[in-house]
């Protein structure tokens, strides 16, 4: 009978703070700045240059503990971890081995196996470093420090997770909490989320764990799903085989679908960790703890439960819009101006994703006003406007956040509301079409469709298909 195997999952996941400056210095940490323009000699490692902490980072990283039900080290500090790297400009980077900020967390995560809690064994607060540009032309590498010295906290999971499924939705558990609190907005193509893997096989049964390895280069979903099947496939080959797994770091490569070696896998003593002699210690008042803690915002269990008690709309429609902070602020704001929480549910949920999907664009990305979103549908309320036109002007609405009572009004999209003109066209549609005047007049209902198309042609869309419905009906 063949080996059954057990998949051991941990998680390193780096995220990069909403800070407008950096961790120990006053430059922006905007993304896609021209390279090397947001630096200055503390992130780019001059000799005699100091550091002095970002307060905000703290309040972001204590902000983020509390949300996954950590232990807050009201005394902790910062560690020097030494290796050299083109893109370490300092040949160290600040970061925190002894004393971490946070401790001993949990998120609750829920997959098709149910609910299941996974152990946050620390976060701690550090800087990131500086990006590493290949130009294969010119052959040689090229530094952009941009980066470097950007905040970061990193998210050290216990080994709990034992699938790629459970991997993705403790991911999207902490994605949704972190955008939800505001601290970054977790993008994970412009990298400001990433995941390493640390993953090792056992045998089922067994109590002790495998030897792991620790996968890098992970900023998709779907890179870090095949990443997961990849190595804990390659693991088990390895031990069927007889030979054994070594303890190394490897790069994935999504386009190959392969991970290859990059180093062995070091461990805290070949980093020479000492604190670092120009931080001071951070001490951090249960005063400081109660003012993040009451500044929490409503997070998604509560707004649920807030509109299934405001909101008449289904349970599907909640959980799809509170998924999002960007999509639940929008659905309010909007219904704030208009107050029709179906409406604007239906905008959103049905165009909205559409186009977001189609775009490979995240909610956050939304440009349009909540008034422009009211003004549209109360066109549509009105019958100024019919849903085809309607969805048209939607569409430049979602590009440009135009102004969709100007926009109908200068592009003469309004609906025809005379009577007179609309009977006009179609009489004119039925004598253009005897054939299927006849069909409809000998039993065949959908000919009626076809002269509702005629007649929404001649009127250039601008017609209320129930007016035309009405009035086909009456002259045949």
């Amino acid at each position: 009978m063949a080996k059954q195997y057990e998949t051991v999952i941990g998680l390193e996941v780096h995220v990069e703070l909403a800070t407008r400056t950096k961790i120990f210095c006053g430059c922006s940490t905007a993304f896609g700045g021209a390279p090397n323009t947001h630096t200055c000699p503390v992130c780019t490692g001059m000799p005699g240059s100091l550091p002095v902490l970002n307060r905000q980072v703290v309040n972001y990283a204590i902000a983020v503990g509390l949300a996954t039900n950590c232990s807050i080290t009201q005394y902790c500090k910062f560690d020097r971890k030494n290796y050299f790297y083109p893109d370490n400009p300092q040949n160290y980077q600040i970061s925190q081995l002894y004393l971490p900020i946070c401790t001993n967390g949990r998120v609750e995560i829920e997959t098709q196996d149910g609910k299941k809690s996974v152990g946050i064994h620390e976060i701690h607060m550090e800087e990131d470093a500086g990006k590493l540009i290949h130009d294969e032309w010119e052959d040689c590498s090229l530094v952009d420090y941009n980066r470097s010295g950007v905040p970061l906290i990193e998210i050290v999971s216990e080994p709990d997770m034992r699938s790629a499924e459970e991997v993705i939705a403790y991911l999207e558990k902490l994605r949704m909490l972190i955008q939800y609190l505001g601290a970054s907005d977790c993008k994970l193509n412009e990298g400001s989320m990433r995941a390493d893997v640390n993953l090792s096989v056992r045998e089922a049964g067994a109590k002790e764990f495998g030897t792991r390895t620790e996968m890098k280069n992970l900023n998709s979903f779907r890179a870090i799903t095949h990443a997961i099947e990849g190595e804990r496939e390659r693991q088990i080959e390895l031990l069927e085989a007889g030979q054994q797994v070594i303890q190394e770091t490897r790069r994935w490569d999504d386009a190959k679908e392969y991970s290859y070696a990059m180093r062995s896998k070091e461990d805290a003593q070949d980093y020479r960790y000492f604190p670092d002699p120009d931080l001071v210690p951070v001490y951090i008042s249960d005063e400081w703890i109660e003012e993040i803690r009451a500044g929490l915002p409503e997070f998604r269990e509560e707004k649920m439960r807030r509109y299934r008690e405001s909101f008449d709309i289904p349970e599907y429609d909640i959980g799809i819009l509170t998924d999002s902070k960007h999509l639940a602020d929008l659905f309010e704001e909007t219904v704030a101006v208009c107050n029709q929480p179906k409406k604007v549910s239906n905008w959103l949920m049905g165009e909205t994703l559409r186009l977001l999907r189609e775009r490979n664009m995240d909610a956050g990305d939304i440009r349009f006003s909540p008034d422009n979103l009211a003004k549209l549908i109360s066109l549509t309320d009105s019958r100024a406007i019919n849903s085809s036109v309607a969805k048209e002007v939607f569409e430049v609405m979602f590009e440009e956040n135009v102004d969709p009572e100007r926009y109908v009004e200068e592009k003469g999209l309004k609906t025809v509301n005379d009577e007179g003109a609309l009977r006009e066209t179609i009489e004119k549609v039925l004598a253009q079409n005897p054939q299927s005047v006849e069909d409809y007049r000998n039993g065949k209902e959908k000919a009626i469709g076809f002269l509702v198309g005629q007649t929404m042609k001649a009127m250039k869309g601008k017609a209320d298909p129930a007016a035309v419905n009405g009035i086909l009906k009456e002259l045949l």
